[in-house]
C-alpha cells in the first residue's frame, strides 16, 4: 500500500500542469508526471484562489506558494479582514481574516488569521481554525475539528474532532469523525516520497496529506505524514495509511479480535 505504483494520466491534465522551468522537479530534474496536480485534483477553479496553484507541479508545493500570498489576499481591502456573515459573541476571530456570505459560525469557534472562509461555509460548535488555512466554498468543518495551515476545495468536509494539519483537501473529499492526518515524522525528519526506487524530498518537516477530489476517509483513520491518495478513493473505518495509493481504490485492514480470559474483580470508586 505504501508503494508507488506508476500512474498514467491523460495528455491534457499533464501539459496543463508542467512548466518551463522547474525548479522544484523530482531529484534528476523531471516532472513526476503520476503525481501532478491534475492527477488529484479535475479543475483548480474549485479552490476559492485558484490564482495559489499558478506556476506549481505538485500538490505539496501548495502550502508554501499559499503561506507567500495568505496575508496580503486577507487582509486586502479591510484592516484584518472582511468578515460578510454574522459571528456569534462566544465565537472569536483574530488577525487578518476573510470570510464569505452565507458562512455560518457557531458557538464558541476560533479563527485565527490569516486565513479565508469562503461563501456557505458551515463552521459547527468549538472549532478551530489555525493561520495559513483556506477553505472553500459550501465546506463543513465539524464540531471540535481541527483544522491548520491547510487548504480546502469546495464541498470538502472535515467532521467533528478531527485534526487536519499541512494538507490539502480535493474537491467533496470527507474526513471521517475522530481522524488524524498526522503532519510529522515521529522522528522529526524531512517528509517526502519515494518514486520508483528514488526518495523525493517535500522540502518541509511539516506536512500531512493530499486528498484527490472525493476521497473518503472513514472514522478513526490515520494517515501518516506525506500521505497521497487518489481521486475517488475510500479509505474504510480504523485504518492506517501511508505513501502513495491511487486513484478508485478501497482500502481496509483486517484487525484481529483477540479474546482472553478475565477474573471477575470491582473496580475502586
Amino acid at each position: 500500500m505504501g508503494r508507488l505504483g506508476r500512474i498514467r494520466i491523460r495528455a491534457d491534465e499533464e501539459s496543463a500542469c508542467r512548466r518551463e522551468s522547474i525548479p522544484h522537479a523530482g531529484r534528476g530534474g523531471r516532472i513526476l508526471t503520476d503525481l501532478v496536480l491534475g492527477y488529484f485534483f479535475s479543475s483548480l477553479d474549485d479552490f476559492i484562489h485558484p490564482e495559489v496553484f499558478a506556476g506549481l507541479d505538485y500538490p505539496w508545493q501548495a502550502l508554501a506558494a499559499a503561506k507567500s500570498r495568505l496575508g496580503e489576499i486577507a487582509g486586502a481591502g479591510e484592516p484584518g479582514g472582511l468578515i460578510q456573515c454574522e459571528v456569534p459573541g462566544e465565537a472569536v476571530v483574530r488577525g487578518a481574516v476573510r470570510v464569505g456570505e452565507g458562512t455560518v459560525i457557531d458557538a464558541h469557534v476560533l479563527i485565527e488569521g490569516p486565513a479565508i472562509i469562503g461563501r456557505n461555509v458551515t463552521i459547527r460548535h468549538g472549532a478551530l481554525v489555525r493561520p495559513g488555512t483556506i477553505v472553500s466554498d459550501d465546506c463543513v468543518l465539524g464540531h471540535g475539528c481541527e483544522i491548520k495551515n491547510s487548504l480546502l476545495f469546495r464541498g470538502a468536509k472535515v467532521q467533528s474532532l478531527t485534526f487536519c494539519g499541512d494538507s490539502v483537501i480535493g474537491r467533496g473529499a470527507r474526513i471521517g469523525s475522530g481522524t488524524i492526518t498526522a503532519n510529522r515524522r515521529f522522528d522529526q525528519g524531512e517528509i517526502g516520497i519515494k518514486h520508483e526506487g528514488v526518495r523525493h524530498p517535500f522540502d518541509t518537516e511539516y506536512f500531512g496529506c493530499v486528498l484527490g477530489d472525493y476521497v473518503r476517509l472513514g472514522a478513526n483513520c490515520v494517515t501518516l505524514p506525506g500521505t497521497l491518495i487518489g481521486p475517488y478513493t475510500w479509505v474504510m473505518p480504523l485504518t492506517r495509511v501511508g505513501g502513495f495509493i491511487p486513484r478508485g481504490k478501497l482500502v481496509s485492514f483486517k484487525h484481529a479480535l483477540l479474546m482472553t480470559d478475565n477474573q471477575p474483580r470491582k473496580l475502586k470508586p
